[in-house]
């Protein structure tokens, strides 16, 4: 019978493999061995092979209750290969590590039923980068308490392959704006200002390509949003083989679900173009908009991000980087006592000024 999960041994050494961020390869964690994708996925389609082969075998009838209900809806358990120990994990979980051995482990059985991905991004940074990154990310944050940052413990760390929905699709718009122009002179003793008033249209065509909306209800929408952009040069077509090393989720939430975030996204998006041509005015309000939006293809891939987990005074404080740009984001806590010192410190010099002023 075909083992569900894939555990990547070197054929040299039987170690356990990782992929490699830097090298691009898989590298065994033993003898140092680095074997490139294509040749391990080979490898092991011959085993696969093998194992269906044997999958032909007649099978003993075993009659056993199972578990049932909400209790055991999203539990999953599988067989390390390598040290035979029990893995648990969620329904959603594609790749993870042994708890006993620490191999990493990928589970493609959890993708059964579901729509293989079509692209990957491998990691390029690895751990050791997520870590600096969130040690720089603290500097220059005035409203930062200083032992936030030596204080802040991580409390976790994971390189999680995102499932990502990549919307194609070109936005039909048209959008009329009350735009004004001042023109000031003066007239005798007086300083006249005439106001100009103008109505702009803008009407056009925009394509947009790969619009991502991610696919996992326990990413947080708000930080995946905020680490984009991904480098699209750097897809290529997915293979469970970049996956040992990190956990990897799969979807579970359909595209046409995410469709409505994308259609939101290329709606906005949109609007921002039309208005950033509109040069020249003091004043643009838009009046009317209408854009359609004719829907194209959506391809699924996994992207890399570095999760971190970190605690301070007994609070949780959710970061997540760019595993490819090392474009980073947060929740920071706010010193609220050097925000107003801050805001008094501007305020108060600003109100005396404008009473001098006026009386």
């Amino acid at each position: 019978m075909a083992t569900e999960v894939t555990n990547y041994q070197c054929p040299s050494c039987t170690g356990p493999l990782h992929f490699s961020s830097n090298s691009g390869n898989l590298d065994c964690s033993y003898c140092g061995e680095s074997f490139d994708v294509a040749t391990i996925e080979l490898l092991y389609s011959i085993k696969e092979d093998d194992a269906v082969k044997a999958a032909s075998e007649p099978e003993w009838e075993f009659n056993i209750d199972e578990w049932g209900g909400e209790e055991a809806e999203h539990m999953r358990a599988y067989n390390c290969p390598s040290c035979g120990a029990q893995i648990i994990c969620d329904d959603t979980t594609a790749a993870t590590s042994c708890p006993y051995c620490n191999n990493p482990t990928v589970v493609p059985g959890q993708f059964t039923g579901m729509l293989r991905p079509d692209f990957v991004i491998p990691f390029k940074l690895n751990k050791e980068a997520a870590k600096k990154a969130l040690k720089n990310y603290y500097k220059g944050k005035k409203f930062l308490s200083k032992t936030f940052s030596t204080g802040n413990k991580i409390e976790e760390i994971k390189g999680i392959y995102v499932p990502f929905w990549l919307f194609n699709g070109i936005s039909d718009g048209d959008i009329s704006y009350r735009a004004t122009r001042n023109h000031v002179f003066t007239q005798g003793d007086e300083r006249v200002t005439v106001t100009e008033h103008y109505q702009v249209e803008r009407q056009g065509n925009v394509v947009f390509e790969k619009v991502p909306v991610d696919g996992s209800s326990k990413m947080p929408d708000a930080h995946m949003d905020a680490i984009e952009p991904f480098d699209y040069s750097a897809l290529v077509p997915f293979s469970t083989a970049y996956l040992p090393g990190y956990l990897a989720d799969k979807y579970d939430i359909e595209s046409d679900v995410c469709s409505e975030r994308a259609n939101e996204r290329i709606r906005t998006s949109t609007q921002e173009l039309f208005a950033s041509t509109v040069k020249g005015y003091v004043t643009l309000m838009p009046q009317s908009s209408s854009i359609e939006i004719k829907a194209g293809e959506i391809k699924y891939a996994l992207l890399p991000v570095w999760m971190l987990s970190t605690k301070w005074k007994g609070k949780n404080f959710l970061f997540a980087m760019n595993g490819q740009t090392g474009k980073l984001i947060g929740d920071l806590p706010v010193v609220w006592g050097k925000f107003w010192a801050l805001f008094a410190g501007i305020s108060l010099p600003l109100m005396l000024l404008l009473g001098i002023i006026l009386f």
